[in-house]
This record gives structure tokens, sequence and C-alpha cells, in this order.
């Protein structure tokens, strides 16, 4: 049965062959030089007009076939040959192109009686020649379908129109009558349709024939004779008088010494600034490509048991002590699905890991739900607030496990003294765990997924109504969240201010109430009425992914901070009453969002006031979609909090406050999607993009804005989830890469990156204002052509009274000029003040 299909082919190009006038069994073949030295059939050397005939071997054929491939010039032929069954197939030589070719294969059974015949190759010649004859066609249809389908003559009906026998005879007066006078000289019979007999036609049997169009045409090429020639030559050479004058000349001596200075040069640079050469290259003036690899990789971890099958979504360093790192994990997109439809069934894990003790993790923060984001408080460092899966904040307390991360106790042998958190794993000896001290009420936190959360700085908090106002206790207490529900929230960790006896039946009832688990004494009193204080709500027009708000304390804490001895107590903390609250009046409340569609909104939190004194939720400023599909970092720069860092799959964008124009920087697209983006915490200019190929790209705006000083390839074996930088120390910083395996490394940057140029921060002002003012002016430019282009459409019914239209288009286009040139001049300044020029 597999050799049906061959057989088809066959006969197919057989009637190809005979419709162009070709026997069967030749095969026209154009054989080159190469491959008719390699047979010996060699056109009018080894075969001629003559004796056009040449037995080859089967077996030689198919072994060039073999080797050479496709190069062969029997491969067109490969199917043919290896079906023919004698060993040996008679070439022939075609002097006169008869088929198209130099030459033919013939494979027919009188082949091989042609050498023993030489006197019928005439007659076998005239019978290649002559015209096949057209066989008889053979009918795919019965004679019954071909009578039914035929048109024949049926029977002729026969009139026959007589007068009356009375009016024989007469005479007859003819003259014009118009029939639509009288209806009873004719009788119509106008057609109409048959309801009881009709039939729609859903079928019908129709012919039809293609036929290909046909063009004429002609051409002559010429063809010019190749010939072989040859020439021979002979070098001239210097006498010996000649050589030995050129070697004793002048000119030779100083040639020598001029290529042994440049010897000298190459290995070592004699014209190097030697005390320049101590300096850095940051220093230098950010030369790129001084080493090979910026990042050194310092530490990796991964804890097998609980990072199976998950992928890290947010990571933090500790802000007080050194050397400890905690990751979020989260599971793969396959089972988020399944998960969310049984909310806690399967806790997860926020995992604590130190450089003292890498081989292990060292603490574990058990969380009902999947973690995306999490954060630790500023004022009190042991207090860290996360975002689950569900919509839900989550709080946790690790003052009682401060000494398990600063490295004094192993991890094994802890032994927690907080009584009143109960532990699900007491019998299990090992990475000690801490549940969730209070989380919000679920009827009013989101109702999708929290991606965002940040804490509030301690000297600012905002009131009910969305005012900022003064924070006199100088205490971190309010958190802001975002979810995909398109709403951002305030929550406040304080008492609730209310009358004593409320509050204290609100203690009580909550010490009546049993739950699975116990809370710590600080925050007992959001054990089940923690909302929101405030709450922006897009109303279903965008979905928030990410945000970032000038009094958020993100990136601010950029090294390792003391804190005081005396951490605050929640507990007796009170949200003052609004007529005891100073309003903030020079702070900024406007923020930038990304969204899920991959739109920068830029807004204001603040509520207005319609013509009724109701309160409303203010439209964003301005929105822009600069990214095709959904954000994944908004981030402020750590030495400009007007300047904020967005990044989306495509590209990423530089924004500044204010700026309602557009980025001031975008990037191409690199052809790898990007998955995260960070600022460095110690070089204005520098910037790191994580790509979803496992590379990172080092950023430096001062060097180039078009492409990355360095690519570090291979950072992680799959896509990047995270990066975080870390400043140990004005010498010592690190940079954390996470990925969607589990594995978190940690990465020395070389002082090339770390340490800034001179006047860093001055030139990347001037930078900023530059690129701000030309995007003005493009702005501006594209207002003008759109204007020009409206006054040229307008229709010529207007009547303009010529010289004053062309007067004005004239004083347009000077002012233009002059606006160009001037922006130039700047240009000119700016770069020449920063060395760029």
């Amino acid at each position: 049965m597999r050799m049906a299909p061959k057989r088809q082919r066959r006969s197919k190009s057989a009637s190809r062959r005979k419709e162009k006038g070709q026997p069967p069994g030749v095969h026209p073949l154009a054989l080159t030089s190469a491959t008719q030295e390699l047979f010996e059939c060699r056109a009018d050397e080894d075969v001629t007009r003559e004796s056009p005939y040449k037995l080859l071997r089967k077996y030689a054929i198919i072994q060039d076939i073999k080797t050479r491939a496709a190069v062969s010039d029997f491969s067109p032929m490969e199917q043919i040959v290896l079906d023919y069954a004698e060993e040996e197939i008679l070439l022939v030589f075609d002097k006169d192109s008869t088929y198209g070719q130099n030459f033919y294969l013939d494979l027919t059974a009188e082949a091989k009686h042609r050498l023993t015949k030489p006197q019928d190759s005439e007659l076998f010649e005239d019978e290649m020649r002559r015209t096949p004859e057209p066989k008889k066609s053979t009918s795919l249809i019965t004679e019954k379908e071909i009578e039914q389908e035929s048109v024949k003559e049926r029977e002729k009906l026969r009139l026959k129109f007589s007068r009356v026998q009375v009016e024989i005879g007469t005479t007859v007066t003819l003259s014009d009558y118009n029939v639509a006078d009288s209806k009873h000289n004719y009788v119509e019979f106008p057609s109409y349709q048959d309801n009881r007999s009709f039939i729609r036609v859903m079928q019908r049997d129709c012919g039809i024939q293609a036929v290909s169009r046909l063009r004429s045409d002609a051409t002559q090429t010429a063809w010019k004779l190749k010939k072989n020639d040859f020439t021979q030559y002979s070098p001239r050479e210097l006498s010996q008088e000649e050589k030995e004058a050129i070697l004793q000349s002048e000119s030779l001596k100083n040639f020598t010494m001029v290529l042994l200075a440049l010897q000298q040069q190459e290995i070592a640079d004699v014209f190097v600034d030697d005390f320049e050469a101590l300096g850095s290259a940051a220093e230098a003036g950010d030369l790129p490509g001084q080493t090979s690899d910026l990042l050194v990789l310092h530490q990796g971890f991964t804890d097998k048991m609980h990072t199976k099958d998950r992928k890290i979504s947010s990571i933090n360093w500790h802000p007080t002590i050194p050397g400890v790192i905690a990751v979020a994990l989260t599971t793969k997109k396959g089972e988020e699905l399944m998960e969310s439809a049984v909310f806690g069934s399967q806790p997860s894990f926020i995992v604590f890991y130190s450089f003292s003790f890498p081989t292990n993790s060292q603490l574990l923060l058990r969380s009902p739900g999947d973690i995306l984001c999490f954060e630790f408080c500023p004022s009190n460092p042991n207090i860290i607030a996360g975002g689950c899966i569900n919509g839900q904040v989550v709080l946790w307390d690790i003052s009682a496990y401060v000494t398990c991360l600063q490295g004094s106790q192993p991890s094994g042998t802890h032994s927690s003294d907080n009584k009143e958190t109960f532990n699900f794993d007491e019998k299990k000896v090992g990475t000690p765990t801490v549940d969730f001290c209070a989380m919000s009420d679920v009827k009013a936190t989101h109702k999708a997924r929290i991606t965002d959360i940040h804490w509030l700085l301690p000297s600012v908090q905002v009131s009910v109504a969305g005012v900022p106002v003064e924070n006199t206790s100088n205490i971190s207490v309010q958190i802001v969240t975002c979810g995909l529900d398109g709403t951002i929230m305030f929550w406040d960790l304080r008492v609730p201010t209310m009358p004593e006896q409320l509050l204290a039946g609100t203690m009580q009832d909550q010490k009546t109430t049993g739950t699975s688990w116990s809370v710590p004494q600080p925050f007992t009193h959001l054990r089940s009425t923690w909302r929101p204080l405030f709450k922006i709500d897009f109303s279903g027009e965008h979905v928030p992914v990410k945000f970032s708000m000038d009094l958020c304390t993100c990136q601010r804490n950029t090294a390792v901070k003391e804190f005081s001895e005396t951490l605050p107590d929640y507990s007796q903390l009170r949200i003052p009453p609004a007529n005891e609250m100073k309003v903030l009046e020079d702070v900024n409340t406007k923020f930038y969002t990304g969204t899920e569609d991959g739109e920068i909104i830029y807004s204001d939190w603040k509520l207005g006031k319609d013509e009724s004194g109701q309160q409303y939720s203010p439209k964003p400023l301005f929105c822009v979609g600069a990214h095709l599909m959904m954000v994944n970092t908004v981030q402020r720069s750590p030495f400009f909090q007007d300047i904020i860092l967005t990044t989306g799959p495509l590209h990423f964008a530089i924004w500044k406050d204010g700026v309602t124009e557009g980025p001031l920087v975008k990037s191409q697209w690199s052809g790898d999607e990007c998955t995260v983006g960070c600022w460095s915490l110690s070089r204005p200019a520098v910037f790191f993009i994580g790509k979803a190929n496992g590379c990172l790209e080092v950023w430096n705006l001062l060097e180039s804005s078009i492409k990355p000083v360095h690519v570090q390839t291979h950072v992680t074996s799959s896509r990047i989830t995270c990066l975080k930088p870390w400043a140990v120390s004005l010498k010592k910083h690190f940079l954390a890469v996470t990925n969607d395996l589990g594995v978190l490394r940690i990465f020395e940057i070389l002082r090339t990156l770390y340490h800034p140029s001179k006047n860093e921060i001055s030139r990347m002002e001037k930078y900023f204002d530059m690129e701000k003012n030309y995007l003005k002016f493009w702005r501006e430019k594209e207002k003008l052509w759109s204007k020009e282009k409206k006054v040229a459409e307008e229709p010529k019914q207007k009547k303009v009274e010529p010289s004053r239209s062309a007067k004005s288009v004239c004083t347009a286009e000077e002012e233009e000029l002059k606006r160009y040139n001037d922006f130039k001049m700047l240009e000119e300044s700016i770069l020449k003040e920063i060395g760029l020029w």
C-alpha cells in the first residue's frame, strides 16, 4: 500500500510528458561538466552525435545521489532510478536538445538493443520524434445519466386557425387600433406563483470549466562563446646591488625605528596617565566595557520543600538585619485557578534566607493563600504587611523570632516564646513558622487579588475624607494597596476612635468569639473589624496593577537603618478626631498607576465636590497607552522623587511629575519580553531591566538612551520575576534576582556600577530638563502640523484674502524657525555643560 502513491505520481508525470510530445520512458536530464567528468560522458568527447549512447551503472548513480545529495544532477530522478529493475541505465547525449536538456535517460525495454543494433539508430530517432496517437477516451459516467442530461426534441404542437365562413369573401377595411382600448380583443396569461406546487431549488447541477490564460511572448539572448586561454609571467626582481643599497639607506632605518616604537606601544601604553589610571572607570567618564561581567554571583538560595512548583512573586531585604532577605512564594499559573476555588486549603509561605545559614531557610510566615506582594514596616521592621490572592490584607509580627534571624540561635532549635500564637507544627522540629496576626474583613476588602502594597511615610497620614494630615506620633500606621477590582485602598493599623463603652463591648465580643488562630495583643482590635479607611475607585474603566505615590516609603530605605529600641505598641495608638488633625497643604497627592491594559494613569486621590456639595473621585489628569500589555513595574527614583520608571512586556519608559505630554525616555522593542525593572541605589543614571529569557540589562542614561551599556546573560535559567538592590555599605552593593522556578540569586555589583561619576546628579537634572524641553517642543510642532493640515483641508468656498493669508503663513514659518534655532542653541549649551558635546 505504500507503493501505490508512487505509481500514481509516475503515471501523472508520464501523462505530462505525453502532453509535451515526449515519449514514455524518456527522462531529460541536465548534466554539468563536473558530473560529465565523473561518469566519463563528456559532451563531444566521450559521447558525440554519431555515438550518443553511454551505459551507466545504477549503483554509481545512487552513490552519487547519497554523496552529493541535492547538489547531484541525478537527485530529481532519484525515485525513477530506484524503481528501475536493471543494473545498467542507458544515457543518451541529446546534441540538439530535442527534449529541452543536453542528456536524457532512456528506460524503455528496447533501450539495451540500440547498442547491439547501431544501424537502427535512425529508425529509433524517427520513432522518438513521431507524434503520439491519442487513445480512445473512456466515459466516467453511465449512458443512462448521459441520456437523462441530454436535450431531446419534444413532440410539436399543431394549431389550426380559420375565419368564420360568413366572413369569408367580405371586404376588409384595415385601420389603426389600440389593443389597450379594449380587453375583449386579446387574452392575457400573466404569470403567478402557485403556493400549492411551489418547490424551492435546494441543489442545482451545473458544469463549469476553468481555462488558463495564455500569452505569447518571445525573447532572444545573445550567447557568447566561452574560450579557454592561458598566460605566463615572470616576477621582476631587484639585483643584488640594488638590495644592498636599499638596506643601507636612511629611510629604511627610520622605518625600522618607527616599527620598534609601535611594537613597544602594543606592549605597554607609554602615553597613559598613571595618576588618572589609579581612579575608577566611573570617575574617568563612565567608559563601557571595562569588565566582562559587572555582576558577580555571590550566593544562591532555594528551599526544595517549599519552592517546588512555585514561583517568587515578591522580594524584600530586611531593613535592620544585614544579609537577611525574604521572598513570597506563589503557585504557577496552571494551579492558581484550582487553588483559588478552595481558599486556604493549601497554605503559602514567605521564606526568610540568611547569608549566615545559606543551606536552609531561617523563618516561614504562613498565609492562608498566595501572597503576591509584601513590605516591611518602616517604623517597626518586625511588622510585615502583605497582599493576598483573594484580596485580603495580612499582617505578621516576628518580634519573637529576631534572634533566629540574627543567627544567635539556629533555626532548628528555636522555641517560640509567644504563647498566644498557635503553631500548627509544634511536634515538628525544623524551620520555625509564624502565623498571621491580623487579616482584613473579607466583606470590606478587595474583590480580586492585591497586586501592590506600600507603607505611608511616618510623618504623614490620610484622613477618612482622603485629605493628607500630619502624623504627630511619627510612626507608620497606614498601608496603601491596589487590586484587580479597580480600587486603591488606604488601611489604618490603629484603634478607631469610638466611645469607651462601645469599644469595650467590641473587645469583649472578640474575646468570646472563637477562631482557628489566635491574635497577638497589639492587633487584637483588627481581628474582625479591619476595614479600609479610604478608597479610590476607577469605576471599572481602568484596572490598576502597580502604583507609585510620593508619600510612600518605596525606595526610600536605601541602606540598613538603625531603629530605636522602644518599638511602638499599636494597641495603644488611637486615630485622632478630625478636628485635631492638621491638614498638610504642600503635600503632593498625585500619583502614577500602571494598568492591566498597559496604560499609565496620572491622577489625584483628593476627592472633588460638585455644585451640590457631594464628593466624587476626580478623573485622571492624563491616560497614555504607553505599554501594549500589563505594566509590571512603577517605581520612583531614589534621587528624584518626580522621576518614575515604568516597564511593560515590550519596553520601558521614564516619566516626570507634571509633564503630561508623554514619557521623557521610551525604549525600543528589543525582541525579548521585559519582566521587571528597578533603579540603582547609588547612581541616578543607572537602572536594571530583567528579561524573560533570563538576561539582565544595565542601562546608563548618561552614556546611551538607545541601548544598554551591559547585558548580563544567563543570570537565571528561566524568567526573571523580581529585582531588589541593597547597599550594605558605601563599598558593598548587592542585587537580588529571582525567577519563576523559586530560585533566589544574590549578585555583587562591581564598582563601575555603584560608584557615581563626577556631578552625576546635576548632570541627570540637566538631562531630564533637556528631554522635557524637547518633548514640549515636539508636541508644539505636532499641534502646528495638525493645524496646518486642517487649514489645508478647509473647503475652497471660504474666501480668504491672498495677501493676508500669505503674510500669516510666512510669519508662522519665521517664528517656528526662530524657535527651532533657540532650541538648538539651548541643547548645545546644555551638552557642553555636561561634557557630552
